[in-house]
């Protein structure tokens, strides 16, 4: 699987793609991932990305044409499943879409900044629009990041542990796991619960089930 991801301050995307299992799953060819500078297909002698909006207002947008020039040159290499925009009006990304994204092959993600990106962009080069939250950061590399690693940990063969994943909060659609603990048996007069020491798999399941629907009536509230 490859993913290819396109920014104006691509640094920020260094520290998260260098460690852990992000950074596992590349050394072992399980993920491709290039991270790509949206000023180098910048227009004239200062690569300029971005300009003022039409109709007036504050902030300033990202022009179509560097983001046109790198998806041509990308698209001329290979095919594309899905060329993603991060962007917080986006259809909101849940575990199910992670799964979804592991069967693509070659996938774009665009990271947007200022106050945005031309709309002729999200109309003709963009095939899906995600969003992580109902909130705003200041551009779309962190966004992005956390899909990266949400479809990484996916991929067959990079958790070692699959009955592990399997247990997450959302593999199941609308379930979350239940509470878990581990030694020491009592810390600071805070004790494991008796039900998890019982040895009765059948009722420690029963509890289990109970607080996973405590923990998704929370959630919803």
């Amino acid at each position: 699987m490859r993913i290819d991801i396109v920014s104006i301050v691509p640094e920020i995307l260094h520290s998260p793609f260098s460690n852990s299992i992000i950074k596992r799953a590349m050394n072992q060819g399980l993920i491709d991932i290039h991270v790509h500078d949206l000023r180098k297909y910048g227009l004239g002698k200062r690569k300029n990305v971005d300009d003022y909006p039409y109709g007036g207002g504050s902030g300033m947008v990202i022009r179509i044409e560097p983001v046109y020039r790198c998806f041509s040159k990308l698209i001329s290499e290979r095919n594309y499943d899905e060329k993603i925009f991060m962007t917080p009006d986006g259809k909101l990304f849940s575990q199910k879409y992670a799964k979804d994204l592991i069967n693509k092959k070659n996938i774009i993600i665009l990271c947007g900044r200022y106050k945005g990106i031309d709309q002729r962009i999200r109309d003709h080069l963009i095939s899906k629009e995600i969003s992580i939250g109902n909130y705003i950061l200041s551009g779309g590399e962190l966004a992005a990041a956390v899909v990266v690693e949400s479809i990484v940990r996916l991929l067959p063969g990079v958790i070692k542990n699959q009955d592990s994943i399997m247990t997450d909060s959302f593999q199941i659609e609308s379930v979350i796991a239940p509470p878990i603990y581990t030694r020491p048996l009592i810390y600071k007069g805070w004790s494991v619960p008796k039900i998890l020491l019982s040895g009765h798999h059948q009722k420690i399941q029963n509890w289990l089930e109970k607080k996973s629907k405590e923990f998704q009536q929370k959630s919803d509230d």
